[in-house]
């Protein structure tokens, strides 16, 4: 071959190559435009004021296409389906409790994205922020609003992996005092203090300012630990349990479960524990459940699931009663305000 084709079949394949990108990144902007534009029968959403104390209200990441998609949004709790009031705040992971609010957001820069923990009043205005490590999966309020906790994933890789590292802060706002990293807290396993290089913490629920309970996986079994931040403590007890949410009266925890027989792309169910009598009852929803549960009340849990929008949100009674139901399409993050 001379080169004249060579140079001939290197230019045929720089163009073939340019077309190739060309075509992706318009590809990418045409549905980055479809986001942005609203569709008939979409959830009605319009911009306005959004509070964090308004009793009886759902405060929640708005998932509908549109230019409010990712902002944070608000409807009675009572009407779910009802039009939706957008802050014009964007989140990836929202929680709010006692007046305060946590957004974790993404910060689009010029050479790289990265992402950043937002501590919130009850109008939503920024109080301080905190640049994070990795990408958030996880953000709980204490019922008094004075303490903030998030995860992310420091690697970016999934839970139902084994090659994944987290990173879980917990903020206290009276003082603005951060413990960076629980994994650095005492740690008891069977009543022994356990250190492994393989430890990962997430999924904070808050008993008060001061206690918690939360995830810890390590020699490939996870934990639920109650945590102490004053003796800055960790203490096991119970197994399999991932992203605890407490209840409004401190007696139960509701998780994400490993269930034998599973796919391993789908591995768990969703179970409620009673702390006093360590008995477990699965739920009546039977399908694999990826979020840290909110209790709506004392016997109601809201989860998110896939679907057309990126989730949607479902309760079901902690009891094990009933049958699952949808409650609010396109949503994601819930909190209940009042």
């Amino acid at each position: 071959m001379n080169r004249r084709n060579r140079l001939l079949i290197l230019l045929v394949a720089v163009l073939v190559l340019g077309g190739v990108a060309l075509a992706a990144t318009l590809h990418a902007a045409g549905r980055a435009a479809e986001q942005d534009r609203a569709r008939p029968g979409d959830p009605r959403v319009a911009r306005g004021e959004v509070t964090l104390d308004a009793p009886g209200r759902s405060v929640f990441r708005n998932m509908a296409w549109g230019p409010h998609r990712d902002e944070i949004a608000s409807v009675p709790a009572a009407d779910p389906s009802g039009p939706r009031t957008s802050s014009g705040v964007r989140c990836l992971r929202f929680h709010s409790a006692g007046g305060t609010g946590i957004c974790l957001q993404a910060v689009h820069g010029g050479l790289r994205d990265g992402y950043r923990a937002v501590v919130l009043d009850a109008r939503l205005r920024e109080l301080r922020h905190y640049d994070l490590a990795g990408i958030p999966t996880r953000a709980r309020v204490s019922p008094s609003g004075r303490t903030v906790a998030w995860t992310v994933f420091v690697s970016g890789d999934s839970y139902a992996g084994t090659n994944f590292s987290t990173r879980t802060s917990v903020l206290d706002l009276r003082t603005w005092t951060l413990d960076r990293n629980l994994e650095d807290y005492r740690f008891s396993l069977d009543g022994r203090p356990h250190k492994a290089v393989d430890t990962n913490v997430w999924g904070v629920t808050f008993a008060d300012d001061t206690h918690f309970y939360a995830t810890v996986a390590t020699g490939g079994r996870t934990h639920l630990v109650r945590g102490d931040r004053t003796e800055r403590t960790l203490r096991a007890v119970h197994t399999n349990v991932e992203c605890p949410s407490l209840s409004p009266d401190g007696t139960r925890i509701a998780y994400k479960k490993r269930v034998e027989g599973a796919s391993d792309d789908a591995p768990w169910r969703l179970y409620v524990l009673d702390l006093r009598t360590e008995r477990e009852t699965p739920t009546a929803e039977r399908r694999n459940i990826d979020d840290q549960a909110v209790w709506r009340d004392g016997g109601t849990l809201v989860y998110a699931l896939p679907g057309d929008y990126g989730s949607d949100l479902w309760t079901v009674p902690a009891d094990g009663s009933g049958s699952p139901r949808l409650t609010m399409a396109a949503a994601l993050a819930p909190a209940f305000t009042g």
